[in-house]
């Protein structure tokens, strides 16, 4: 489909019903080049995006949408809002928080449930292996994005319900692909804990509740973007493929001509 330029931001916008959206241009890759602002977007999910929001997004010259949420977070939160002439494409991603039963007892649950499956560091190790398991699972469906990428599908948005774990994984095997350092994805990923970024938590009860606090602290590890649950996702790839190459190679069945493309269609010109 042909696409107008995007008019890329001078700053990054303040949408109302879209949460942790932003540019990911900027970021430098190992040798010396950087991301190309108005390539590579992310955000939280756009079933709440208003008509501002929605002409904002439209302004970009979007190419795809790649939404990794499934069945459950769509029930949830409901469909994308459609762009006008740009290719939605879902590709469901393991959910950190398994499901539908698991956001009803967020949603619903009491404090003594919520003890018994978060306390004791029992979110955060959800959270860990949820991230572990992304890496080492879905190398298909990560194959396939980025192969869509190098191929055609930039300018691309890229968003799960918070923006934050699926989306942020995908994010960062995209820019691993490109040579982004590791410490510059880790930055980026970490900028999701920005208060006006975060998921909005939506307990049925809240009001009511005494023991609100301490249901937001167990809720908490969560909706975080914590470095421990990335480092975690890097150490997956070291572990089972020994280097970033391997992983890119041979679990993502990325060949040398597919990374250039890639590198041609998200990078900077090389100087």
């Amino acid at each position: 489909m042909t696409q107008q330029l995007p008019q890329v931001p001078s700053a990054e916008p303040e949408l109302s019903g879209v949460r942790n959206f932003r540019d990911v241009g900027g970021l430098p890759t190992v040798d010396g080049r950087r991301v190309r602002p108005g390539r590579l977007f992310r955000s939280g999910h756009l079933a709440h995006a208003t008509a501002d929001d929605a002409a904002f997004l439209s302004s970009l010259g979007l190419h795809t949408i790649f939404d990794f949420r499934n069945a459950a977070d769509v029930a949830l939160d409901g469909r994308d809002v459609e762009l006008a002439g740009v290719r939605h494409v879902n590709i469901p991603l393991t959910d950190p928080a398994d499901g539908s039963e698991f956001w009803r007892m967020v949603r619903d649950g009491d404090l003594e449930q919520l003890r018994r499956v978060l306390s004791d560091d029992r979110a955060a190790g959800r959270m860990a292996k949820s991230y572990r398991t992304i890496i080492t699972t879905r190398t298909a469906e990560h194959s396939r994005v980025l192969h869509a990428i190098a191929e055609d599908s930039v300018p691309a948005l890229m968003h799960c319900a918070a923006g934050k774990d699926r989306a942020g994984l995908s994010i960062a095997v995209t820019l691993l692909a490109v040579g982004v350092e590791r410490d510059a994805v880790e930055a980026d990923y970490l900028k999701s804990n920005d208060p006006r970024r975060r998921y909005l938590v939506k307990r049925s009860n809240e009001s009511a509740d005494p023991h609100a606090d301490e249901v937001m602290q167990l809720l908490s590890p969560l909706f975080e973007a914590r470095a421990e649950y990335l480092e975690t996702a890097f150490a997956a790839i070291d572990e089972t493929w020994g280097t970033t190459d391997r992983y890119l190679t041979e679990g993502l069945a990325l060949s040398p001509e597919t990374r250039e493309k890639l590198r041609a269609r998200l990078l900077d010109d090389a100087s």
